[in-house]
């Protein structure tokens, strides 16, 4: 006999039409799934970047340095005479890998962290508290420059450096949702049939707080994006000759009253995409709120 399947967890019946009412919630709010379109736009051109018919990003053209926009070169050329589009749409998948990875990272480490605090107290919860009121009283891209400095430039570096100044932010929102779960009747009635702790984790705390953390994992995506770009912009993310919207940025600084265009592209890119992970979090944050109808 399971004893495991005998307390159902909560809401588990009703997950299909849940989920089918939190769709319908999102579509319903134009700002988020306006958010929503700009994200898979961004996705989509940086995961189809091999297969455009668009120049090699890295290819440079002594003749064609810093052309304006035209018809031969759509946003016009960098300094080295390297095709702006190019580089913009494999720039997008620097950007969208870096702040997607770190948020896995943030989210891997953080959550169990967040779990444990939550869920054991005492000791545990203070020992896990303080380490991460520490951390969270550094700012999160002097924190994420700090490590990134120390690990060596990279977008590899980058990203963990982003992730690991991240974490905290789960640590903490997970272990606040954990407090308030863990005195469920579901869970009480759990632990009256001698399930184990981490059954008990995994099954019946952790589905209840997802929630709240997809919602601060997709606002996280947003500030992910900007960190990458901050770092790549002080040459800490992704190196020469492969294309960032931060590097080029760095590049376009010099040469604004000359060739205002390569400052202009991805400065809007960043925008658009940060603006479309935010309209996203938020229209989530409404649609999986159990309270909203």
């Amino acid at each position: 006999m399971s004893v495991a399947g005998d307390i159902p967890a909560a809401g588990s019946k009703e997950q299909p039409r849940s989920g089918n009412r939190a769709w319908n919630k999102l579509k319903a709010n134009k700002s988020a799934f306006v958010g929503f379109l700009l994200v898979v736009f961004f996705i989509s051109i940086a995961a189809l970047a091999p297969l455009l018919p668009i120049a090699d990003p890295t290819a440079t053209s002594w003749g064609a340095i810093r052309n304006a926009p035209s018809a031969a070169h759509w946003l016009g050329t960098d300094e080295l005479g390297r095709d702006i589009l190019s580089r913009m749409i494999w720039g997008a998948q620097a950007s969208l890998l870096a702040g997607v990875v770190s948020v896995l990272i943030a989210v891997s480490v953080g959550v169990p962290f967040g779990l444990i605090s939550g869920y054991f107290g005492g000791w545990i919860d203070q020992i896990i508290s303080r380490a991460t009121d520490a951390l969270l009283a550094t700012p999160f891209l002097i924190l994420a420059i700090a490590l990134a400095a120390f690990l060596g430039p990279s977008l590899t570096n980058a990203m963990i450096a982003i992730g690991l100044s991240a974490m905290p932010i789960f640590i903490r929102l997970t272990r606040g949702e954990v407090l308030a779960v863990k005195t469920e009747d579901y869970v009480e009635g759990a632990h009256a049939i001698g399930l184990p702790t981490p059954i008990i984790l995994v099954r019946y705390i952790l589905p209840n707080v997802f929630a709240p953390i997809l919602v601060q994992a997709t606002l996280t995506i947003a500030t992910a994006i900007i960190a990458e770009a901050s770092l790549s912009f002080l040459g800490l993310g992704q190196q020469p000759p492969a294309p960032s919207w931060g590097s080029m940025l760095n590049v376009a600084k010099n040469f604004m009253t000359q060739a205002p265009w390569m400052a202009m592209w991805p400065g809007i890119a960043i925008f658009l995409v940060v603006l479309g992970f935010n309209l996203l979090g938020d229209g989530l944050r409404d649609a999986l709120d159990p309270r909203e109808t």
